[in-house]
């Protein structure tokens, strides 16, 4: 957010700090595109469940016949007139994966075509998305006063309704008690951090693609707070929310709460719709509350990430039309999601979610954080800081920036690949290796944009030997900066200063600054 704001530019453009890191930039809007590309498929899904919604009788309430096999059992019967065994299946899940995925067992005979409701429902949702994004970041900005507000009076509700239901506190319970056991391995602390970074969108890029919209002394600091203590309330409601549902289903299927728990989509399409099932009048007001909520959701998001490749793209190519380019991002996206709403596409999803959302990811906010911290320099980004927001960092973000963040960042990363295995579907069973295979490539052409772009800036230097030009790359550009040319030549003068680093805020420094 800093370095968007302080020189105005997208997820590229910002490393003209440090020009040899240039493919941070690239290998983000890789990462963000394999992201949004399944992001709209979620949306995709569920539009799907919100017309279904304004059935009489939610589809997924009862076992029937065209689609559920002989284990169903209906989600809003009473459960103690079933025999229930561990074969066992709820009409809800049969629903989602049999009815909504036509879900193949594997992978061995290929991943089907694309079901002809889902692909509408997808062009829907890049329908959408390319009308938010056509006309640029402001027709962006005003729909988020509704996607950002609506949400909480959905999961409110639900929360209500679910702590009412017996068996709801066990659910929450086992919730905010720790597996202490559990706490301790690098695998989790391994998922908690790519969870963090998917969630407020860390290395992505579009954080810094919107604060680059930002006046250039707009206090940051207070968005970066509210944020991240807002992500952090929304995680703790909707994980209160949705185990006080498991709780339910725990109690009446008589199942341990670890053997109901859904993972993954199951979560959105098949818990969730469990508990409006539930709710005595007008299930169905709730179920089309739910799914709107999901779409304003993931409208947001998905906009969000699009817009930081599109505007890369639009940095690039200046000479097309802004929305020329939105209209071809949206089209390639659309067509690449087609492979997501095949039989098999869960599988790719998946396989996508942890190589191109995860992983990549990973490894450019380590990347990233070398890159400013070590080479553009902890001094330099603290002094840019005190400059645009004229008060001078602690010594606790100065060591965790500098030091902590990428020592545990990497260390974990080691661990977790030391002891990496193959992904494994819902059912336990190992995807094809040619699957894991493609997995990796995704991740080796993002993280091949570090030394493929760090070659091409050190032959685009000035220098007469090739160790000339690699200390050339590791400076600040010529157009690296605020925007605003007086405030760039107020930023130049004031960087010919000599002030001490110091590890604790420099009086000296801070005076100077609120002085101009």
């Amino acid at each position: 957010m800093v370095l968007g704001q302080f020189s105005s530019s997208g997820s590229v453009k910002i490393w003209d700090c440090v020009p040899i890191a240039k493919g941070i930039g690239y290998g983000q809007a890789l990462a963000t595109w394999c992201v949004v590309t399944y992001y709209c498929v979620l949306m995709a899904l569920s539009f799907f469940y919100l017309f279904a919604s304004f059935q009489a009788v939610l589809p997924w309430t009862e076992c029937d016949p065209e689609w559920a096999t002989e284990n169903c059992y209906s989600t809003t019967a009473n459960l103690s007139v079933y025999n229930l065994t561990n074969e066992s299946v709820s009409s809800a899940e049969e629903y989602f994966k049999i009815y909504v995925l036509k879900k193949i067992p594997n992978m061995d005979s290929g991943i089907g075509v694309p079901d002809w409701r889902l692909t509408l429902c997808l062009l829907l949702c890049w329908i959408l998305v390319f009308a938010m994004l056509a006309k640029g970041v402001s027709s962006s900005g005003k729909v988020a006063y509704f996607t950002a507000l609506f949400p909480y009076v959905v999961l409110i509700t639900l929360l209500i309704r679910g702590c009412t239901l017996p068996g709801a506190g066990d659910g929450i319970l086992y919730f905010i008690t720790p597996d202490w056991e559990k706490v301790l391995t690098p695998d989790v602390w391994y998922a908690a951090v790519t969870q963090c970074f998917f969630s407020l969108s860390v290395g992505f890029g579009p954080i810094s693609t919107f604060s680059s919209y930002n006046p250039f002394r707009h206090p940051i600091y207070r968005d970066s707070t509210i944020v991240s203590l807002a992500d952090t309330f929304t995680s703790i409601l909707a994980g209160v929310t949705i185990f006080a549902i498991l709780g339910n289903l725990s109690y009446e299927t008589n199942q341990p709460i670890e053997n109901v728990v859904e993972g993954g989509t199951g979560l959105a399409f098949i818990s969730y719709p469990e508990a409006i099932s539930k709710f005595d009048s007008v299930p169905q007001l709730f179920a089309v509350l739910f799914f709107l909520m999901l779409i304003t959701l993931a409208i947001g998001s998905a906009s969000g990430l699009a817009g930081c490749i599109i505007t890369i793209l639009s940095d690039d190519l200046p000479q097309i039309p802004r929305w020329i380019i939105t209209a071809v991002v949206c089209a390639a996206s659309f067509l690449i999601g087609l492979v997501y709403v095949t039989p098999g596409g869960q599988y790719i999803l998946d396989l996508v979610d942890y190589f191109g959302g995860g992983f990549i990811i990973y490894v450019m906010v380590i990347a990233e954080t070398i890159a400013v911290c070590w080479f553009y320099g902890l001094e330099q980004i603290v002094k840019d800081i005190r400059f645009m927001l004229s008060f001078g960092l602690g010594i606790y973000w100065k060591l965790t920036w500098c030091i902590f963040i990428p020592i545990a960042l990497a260390v974990i990363f080691i661990y977790a690949m030391v002891v990496y295995e193959p992904l494994k579907t819902d059912d336990g069973e190992p995807y094809p290796p040619s699957a894991n295979a493609a997995g990796w490539l995704v991740a080796a052409i993002a993280i091949l944009q570090l030394p493929i772009w760090a070659a091409y800036v050190i032959h685009k230097q000035k220098g007469t030997t090739w160790f000339l030009r690699f200390k050339a790359s590791l400076l600040p550009a010529e157009e690296w900066g605020p925007k605003d040319p007086e405030t760039k030549r107020l930023w130049l003068d004031y960087n010919k200063q000599f002030v001490r680093f110091s590890w604790i805020p420099n009086p000296k420094w801070l005076s100077n600054c609120k002085s101009r």
